[in-house]
């Protein structure tokens, strides 16, 4: 047998994390959470007006990099970084490769009026309702991760709660992903395999993603000038975690970051 890559035991890890969950809270209670049935705001709206267009992670940690900023608090940052000019926020929510929880993410809807993506590694539909009970206003699906008409299942599982879909693709082969239902295309230029990012591969593909697709570049962007180059090739968002959590102040350091822009 041949030995897992990074993705592969995070996914053995997640399955056997989900079983867990479900015995511990059942869908039924998730359903009856005050975020469940709110109204989400769009992810996809924010990043098409948006100057910027940047989306503020929030991160603990990271299986390359160890713990970035271990004792980071959602609530001290995510407002810090709504007030520095995010258009939206990443939380985490993976315990044990990331060092997120839900706990993080309901923090943050707690103290965030913009659009807040869960990012975690979602292959069941229970993931989808979490998101949307925890007060996610989007989930990220990852293409490396999914058959692809559980990938359409899952969108369509987002949609029936209100929640927009940011689906991740790292190479040409997972455009065959992309269909009308996706609310945003991101590219990821790190592989998830092996964990090497290489920001060129947001360049590569900028031209095989058909025009009408709200797109972002995620990971590895760590200057105002290569989110200059990106814009001139299509892209409308940009998610960026360890270049401002590596900082004392993340909020401080998104200041800064935007400030380059003049």
């Amino acid at each position: 047998m041949k030995d897992m890559n990074v993705l592969d035991k995070i996914l053995e890890n997640k399955r056997d994390e989900i079983k867990r969950r479900k015995s511990l809270v059942p869908s039924l209670l998730l359903q009856n959470s005050p975020n469940y049935s709110r109204k989400k705001y769009s992810l996809k709206d924010s990043l098409t007006v948006s100057s910027c267009g940047i989306i503020a992670e929030f991160k603990r940690k990271s299986p390359s990099r160890g713990f970035i900023q271990e004792k980071a608090s959602a609530d001290v940052v995510i407002p810090s970084y709504v007030r520095a000019g995010a258009a939206a926020c990443s939380v985490l929510t993976d315990t044990s490769f990331f060092g997120g929880s839900c706990d993080d993410l309901m923090m943050a809807r707690e103290c965030a009026d913009i659009p807040l993506l869960r990012k975690d590694f979602i292959i069941d539909s229970y993931q989808v309702e979490e998101a949307a009970a925890w007060g996610a206003d989007a989930i990220l699906l990852i293409a490396a991760a999914l058959e692809y008409g559980c990938c359409r299942e899952l969108v369509a599982c987002a949609h029936e709660l209100g929640l927009e879909v940011l689906l991740e693709v790292h190479g040409s082969t997972e455009l065959d992903y992309l269909f009308s239902g996706v609310d945003v295309v991101g590219v990821n230029n790190r592989d998830l395999g092996s964990f090497v990012t290489d920001v060129n591969i947001s360049f590569e593909l900028a031209r095989e993603i058909p025009e009408d697709f709200v797109k972002i570049s995620e990971s590895g962007i760590t200057s105002m000038q290569v989110v200059k180059e990106l814009r001139k090739v299509g892209y409308n968002g940009f998610l960026i975690g360890e270049r401002f959590m590596k900082e004392a102040d993340p909020a401080v350091a998104l200041g800064e970051f935007l400030r380059d822009e003049n």
